[in-house]
């Protein structure tokens, strides 16, 4: 990182590759907003969720497809960008923005936990870098993201302007075309794929499977991520990292798990709070 200015410092990922026409949109509205370093796979990388490189090394190399433009390629997953991006390009000084994206394909529900598109903004966050992560409902290799532009520039100046709470990030997505009807702030839809595995055969008369599924919404909410893209909104979903399920402490709590500090009915040593200070034992 060599820039030296006023402006801030924007670290821009993906998890479609260096070469995606969605990073190429991205990039160019951060560039509106300030320094740009792009650090991205050097290949395809959905669907890694948060794996990292561990076991063999990581490669980055300078590339300059775009004028003007510090870019890297990286032969690790879209979190190893990140850290390599913190440790090696910034140093260890912290952009101001993480932005990773913009996906080909939507990253709404339970799409979040697979994503390597909102892992790579999740690292951000866990770096204590505000980080955003965009999808688009279009999973064509030409798709238009002209549209979303307008809309990315906004939300990135307001978490620039205000910042996120610690251990927050924004998950956004964008339905397909033009005609938007706004901004819907929305929680996560209660969503699955119900999956199958279609079984082939290769030309050793082998069998082999290819992943297949139907999204499934039991949703009916109309405050949801899922609900908000079927009706031409685009949704924002604060994310957070903490996967603690705090409202079940209290059950584990009161049950019996046979060790001397906690028998059957007594009062347990050892207590749990809540976040906001409650005694939860």
């Amino acid at each position: 990182m060599t820039k030296q200015s006023t402006k801030p410092n924007i670290l821009v990922v993906n998890d479609d590759g260096i070469t995606a026409t969605g990073i190429k949109n991205l990039m160019e509205v951060m560039q509106e907003i300030g320094n740009v370093v792009v650090v991205a796979p050097d290949s395809p990388q959905s669907g890694m969720g948060h794996a990292i490189t561990i076991g063999k090394p990581i490669r980055f190399d300078r590339v300059d497809l775009y004028p003007g433009v510090e870019m890297y390629k990286c032969s690790g997953t879209p979190v190893d960008c990140v850290k390599i991006a913190v440790n090696k390009i910034f140093k260890g000084k912290k952009p101001d923005l993480c932005v990773s994206g913009i996906n080909h394909g939507l990253n709404n529900s339970i799409n979040v936990i697979y994503s390597g598109t909102m892992s790579a903004a999740v690292e951000g966050a866990i770096e204590k870098i505000p980080s955003i992560g965009f999808s688009l409902d279009d999973f064509a290799a030409d798709a238009d993201f002209s549209f979303t532009k307008k809309y990315i520039k906004s939300i990135c100046e307001q978490v620039l302007e205000h910042g996120l709470p610690e251990g927050t990030l924004l998950n956004v997505n964008f339905p397909k075309g033009d005609h938007l009807k706004g901004i819907k702030i929305c929680r996560q839809a209660n969503a699955k794929w119900a999956e199958d595995f279609e079984e082939r055969i290769d030309p050793y008369k082998r069998p082999y499977y290819w992943l297949t599924g139907v999204f499934q919404n039991f949703d009916k909410g109309e405050d949801t991520d899922v609900w908000a893209l079927e009706n031409n909104y685009v949704s924002i979903v604060p994310v957070q990292f903490d996967l603690t399920a705090h409202h079940a402490i209290q059950t584990l709590n009161s049950w019996d798990f046979g060790s001397n500090d906690h028998t059957k009915g007594a009062e347990p040593k050892h207590k749990i709070s809540s976040p906001d200070g409650l005694n939860l034992g």
